[in-house]
């Protein structure tokens, strides 16, 4: 039988506050363990919650980047259950008020709509420790420092229909929320996290199938993973005729595969009730304006723009636009003169890669919107070579300067002279008799050792539209 598969995602932003969300301790990563507390976040008695504006202006700012709907009226409810790492034995959340509502993000043309956006303090953490290690410890720590960290739920409607499709609408979505600067979208230190549902049905039909949690996945390539991995487990688990449990599964990525945590929870089992020391919130519209007036533009606007009025390609004008630096960078350059196609080649070639064998951020380095157009242009003119632009470029990145004091430095200024190269190509020729002759007898691609070797006699300064005039002459 041949089955449809549905996919929803529950994603937890950790909002970039400074302090947390019911009170003043700091949100900062890391630290001793328990330094970051108060008697607030950690539930102790006669304590009174008081909500962190800044948090609420950060959730309606995520609605509004997201096309959804800004509840006039929102509130906040107690979730109630047991864990060790969750103080109150409840955590405050937004059940049946969510402050945003029935939104949508576009992936590839398609829109995947957006359920709900709500807010909710972040649980502890626990650490596992003793002789056994972390699989079978002789005990758990907990460490309170995450608690009360504000955090933005944001839940998909099941209409994403394969794992693909999941990594790209997560892609989307944390490119949308560190554009608009509420969440930094870190995977390692937990502050973007994802929950996948995953469900199959018969091909046409409309109701679906029993839904299954995905937990405990630390990368976009582990929630593709996993999906894949849980689609294939109930396509084999439903042609045998078996039922397939509602269930919360924890990804293992060291095997590859899934196993159960616990059953599914439905909203009963939680017990919400609303939170009797928070009043409900009533949102001004005039305030909702004022934040939507902040917005950048966001990732699918810049992607039209650049294919449409810069002629990017698809694929270029997405990976430009998949880091808001970079996209900032390529529309500084842009304002500055320099051709469009030029500084993409430069930003998505050589810069991309200098940054990911460094490890660096394209603000840790010293190269300015100034310097690439100064560059773009030395090349253009054919002052220098595509090859001797790349150790310009590289000493840019690494000390800043001037692109025309570095090429008068470093003596990389192109070599255009025919008469000067005429003597060095026919050298060239003359010391490889040989390879002449194949060419002469028809085996045309020796010519690319000819031009490889001009250049290397003269350090890669030559012009190539040149050698190649005197190519066609010399070998006539």
């Amino acid at each position: 039988m041949k089955y449809e598969t549905v996919i929803g995602l529950e994603v937890h932003a950790q909002l970039k506050t400074k302090s947390k969300i019911f009170c003043g301790c700091p949100t900062d990563f890391g630290g001793a363990p328990n330094d970051h507390v108060c008697p607030v976040c950690l539930g102790m008695p006669g304590v009174l919650p008081v909500l962190n504006k800044r948090v609420v202006e950060f959730a309606i700012k995520t609605g509004i980047a997201l096309n959804c709907e800004i509840a006039h009226t929102t509130k906040f409810d107690r979730k109630n259950y047991f864990y060790p790492d969750l103080p109150k034995d409840y955590q405050i959340s937004q059940y049946d008020q969510p402050i945003c509502n029935t939104g949508h993000l576009t992936i590839k043309g398609r829109k995947i709509r957006i359920h709900r956006a709500h807010l909710e303090e972040d649980a502890g953490k626990l650490v596992h420790a003793g002789a056994a290690g972390l699989h079978g410890s002789d005990y758990s720590l907990v460490d309170y420092n995450r608690t009360g960290v504000p955090l933005l739920e944001i839940v998909s409607e099941p209409d994403i229909e394969s794992p693909e499709e999941a990594r790209q609408y997560l892609t989307e979505l944390r490119n949308i929320l560190r554009y608009i600067d509420v969440c930094d979208g870190n995977l390692e230190e937990g502050s973007f996290r994802c929950d996948a549902n995953v469900s199959l049905r018969p091909e046409g039909q409309k109701e679906l199938g029993t839904k299954v949690e995905i937990k405990n996945m630390n990368s976009f390539r582990a929630v593709q993973r996993a999906l894949q991995y849980e689609i294939e487990r109930q396509i084999i688990a439903l042609d045998k005729g078996e039922r397939i449990a509602q269930e919360t599964r924890l990804w293992n990525e060291a095997t590859g595969d899934t196993h159960p945590m616990r059953s599914k929870e439905e909203a009963h089992d939680y017990r919400y009730f609303p939170e009797p020391d928070l009043v409900p919130l009533v949102i001004d519209r005039n305030w909702v304006s004022e934040i939507e007036k902040t917005l950048p533009e966001l990732p699918e606007s810049r992607r039209r723009r650049y294919v449409d009025e810069q002629g990017l390609s698809a694929d270029d004008a997405l990976v430009l636009t998949e880091s808001f630096e970079l996209a900032n960078f390529f529309d500084s350059t842009l304002k500055l003169g320099a051709p469009a196609k030029q500084i993409s080649n430069f930003l998505l070639g050589p810069i991309t890669a200098y940054l990911n064998e460094e490890k660096l951020e394209l603000a840790q380095t010293k190269v300015t919107p100034e310097n690439m157009r100064d560059l773009v242009g030395a090349v253009t003119s054919n002052v220098l070579s595509s090859t001797t632009a790349k150790q310009v470029l590289t000493e840019l990145l690494q000390n800043g300067g001037s692109v025309k004091d570095i090429i008068d430095k470093k003596g990389l200024a192109q070599i255009s002279d025919e008469a000067g190269l005429k003597d060095i190509v026919s050298k060239v020729l003359a010391d490889n008799p040989s390879q002449v002759e194949e060419f002469r007898s028809g085996k045309t691609k020796v010519r690319q050792f000819f031009l490889g070797e001009t250049m290397k006699a003269t350090k890669g300064k030559a012009n190539p539209q040149v050698i190649n005039k005197l190519l066609d002459e010399l070998l006539a």
